[in-house]
């Protein structure tokens, strides 16, 4: 059971800490072990979406629960851009809980006792899974940007392959936010027969432009640090400002206006007038979160993984968007968050209009795109009503 909490008072990665901290220890999957398994090999190469081809694909993952004998009791979490396969639990040496801990594990919605869940960092990723960090077996060196590039539809099928090799023969839901959301309606489209429900969360049937000016700003902000290298820097070295401001632009448009001024207003840390200084706290605390992002993540891998979400559309290749959703017959709860800028709740109302078994729940915050790793009480209500309904 989750412990409801005042988030609404506490801001952020504070909010989503305090959130994710505030559970039941009964309900805890315990200490959780980190896996890596290849996925392709010389013999089974991965061909991706854009026609390269990788004969060495590694994959981290994490499990919770049995899989059952029949395969079929799985559950497949699907993360966002910064994220990793680190859904819930805690590692032996970071006492940290996964993102979303509040909601995985023995009697929560997402129930270990009952389902087998997966949570698998993307093709792509920083965090185990082979990327543009990643050693290039044939020159013993970084890939950085001679990675190839990657697709949406390339991560699911990577996920996929991982699943056959644990045996998995159904899902009985894909779940994910943002761009784990973008998997998850890349899964009904690919592979509807091996999914029996899905829930995106906080996402559309595209990329808008919106998003994708964002994303273009963001990666302008890497590729001017000095410091990138053409995307040659050492692995201890990175462009630490251009990943910074990116991450800081991005925050802005994980929240929302109402969110920013009621937590920091015209506040200031400081009475200096120096042109170039911190004045206020918004600015504090952007900085703040860029030195954070920039000591956990990569600056390739953040160029590559927002032009695959960039790339994203649902139809692209399939036919018109109505046709394509009017095949994703399987029962659908599409969440949408009231104070979302950067994916506004009608592009997800434009999902349940058209897909054939959809319903619409709305997730009440102040905190803006973010909320889907904030708001665990609403979220639990919702998903636990839902999972329990589909057969």
């Amino acid at each position: 059971m989750i412990k409801r909490t005042l988030v609404h008072e506490t801001w952020g990665d504070h909010a989503a800490l305090l959130a994710r901290g505030q559970t039941d220890t009964v309900g805890s999957v315990g200490v959780v072990v980190p896996q890596v398994v290849d996925i392709a090999t010389p013999t089974t190469p991965l061909v991706l979406q854009y026609g390269a081809t990788l004969e060495h694909v590694a994959v981290a993952y994490e499990t919770y629960g049995e899989l059952n004998s029949q395969g079929d009791n799985a559950i497949l979490i699907c993360h966002a851009l910064t994220g990793s396969a680190h859904a819930a639990g805690a590692h032996d040496k970071q006492q940290v809980p996964g993102w979303w801990d509040p909601l995985i594990g023995p009697g929560k919605p997402i129930d270990s006792n009952e389902y087998f869940v997966i949570s698998s960092n993307v093709l792509g990723g920083c965090y185990g899974s082979t990327g543009p960090s990643s050693i290039n077996p044939v020159s013993g060196r970084p890939y950085r940007l001679s990675f190839p590039r990657y697709t949406i539809r390339d991560m699911v099928m990577v996920q996929k392959r991982l699943l056959d090799k644990l045996g998995v023969t159904s899902l009985k839901a894909v779940i994910g936010g943002s761009m784990g959301g973008m998997q998850v309606l890349e899964w009904a489209a690919m592979y509807p027969e091996q999914v029996r429900s899905i829930i995106p969360i906080g996402i559309g049937a595209r990329h808008s432009a919106w998003a994708i000016g964002l994303n273009e700003v963001a990666r302008r902000a890497i590729t001017s640090d000095p410091n990138w290298q053409n995307g040659n820097y050492p692995p201890e070295q990175q462009p630490d400002a251009g990943l910074g401001l990116a991450r800081a632009i991005a925050m802005l448009s994980y929240r929302s206006l109402d969110s920013l001024e009621a937590k920091f207003g015209r506040e200031r840390v400081s009475a200096s007038r120096d042109l170039l200084g911190v004045s206020f706290e918004i600015e504090s605390y952007l900085s703040y979160q860029g030195v954070k992002l920039v000591q956990r993540f990569d600056a390739n891998t953040y160029l590559y993984i927002t032009r695959a979400m960039d790339d994203y559309d649902l139809a692209e290749g399939r036919g018109r968007l109505a046709e394509v959703l009017a095949k994703m017959t399987m029962p659908a709860l599409v969440m949408g968050i009231d104070s979302d800028v950067l994916y506004p709740e009608q592009e997800q109302k434009q999902l349940v209009e058209i897909l054939p078994s959809a319903e619409y729940a709305r997730i009440c915050s102040p905190h803006g795109h973010d909320a889907f790793l904030i708001e665990f009480p609403q979220l639990a209500v919702r998903l636990r009503r839902f999972l329990k309904a589909v057969t």
